[in-house]
This record gives C-alpha cells, structure tokens and sequence, in this order.
C-alpha cells in the first residue's frame, strides 16, 4: 500500500481544485536515473490507464503502474512546508540507499 499523510492529501486536494484540466487522480512511480538509481515522480493524471493500479487514500485516487508498485509498496508520501524546505517527501521502507536531496534512491 502506499499512503499519503494528512499534510499530503490536503495540498494534493488543493492543487487537484486549482487546475483547470480535468484531473482523476494523481499518479504516483520511480523512473530509472537520479543519483541513487530510481528517482520518484508525481504528476495529475487526467486519464486512467488498465495497466494502473488504483488505491485511495483520504479521498484522493493514487495511480501506480505495476513495476512502480513493487519499488513502492510500503511508502508514505508526505508534505513539509517549512522555513529551509517545502515539497513532498517520500518515506521508502525499501530504498536501501537515498540521495542527499531524497529524490532518488536504490533498493
């Protein structure tokens, strides 16, 4: 399963409500590169494809592709608004190694 925390769902409401395209969902994967070897993405999903895999988590609809899935099961996907640093964060439970910036990681 991967979750979103309160923070995180707030702010993708939030965003998902300020665009003008029609949105139905977020997706939510890795992509090979980055420093670490696998860096991860966010991004609006304006249309669903068979191959995704659906979760909800606080009322917003995650989609994930099946390879994605496997690096990702486990994590959490939170949103830090502070003074040094705001975006989302990703907690990996199988990410044995993580870039400095926490963009990237490798199992």
């Amino acid at each position: 399963m991967i979750t979103l925390t309160d923070n995180a769902a707030k702010k993708v409401h939030q965003l998902i409500e300020s665009r003008d395209q029609p949105t139905v969902g977020l997706r939510v994967g890795v992509r090979g590169g980055g420093c670490s070897g696998f860096s991860y993405f966010l991004e609006f999903a304006e249309a669903q494809s068979d191959a995704d895999r659906e979760l909800d988590c606080h009322g917003v609809k995650l989609l994930v592709d099946r390879k994605s899935y496997l690096y990702l099961m486990g994590t959490e996907v939170d949103y830090v608004d502070r003074l040094t640093e705001s975006g989302f964060k990703f907690t990996n439970p199988n990410a044995k190694r993580t870039c400095g910036c926490g963009e990237s990681f490798s199992v």
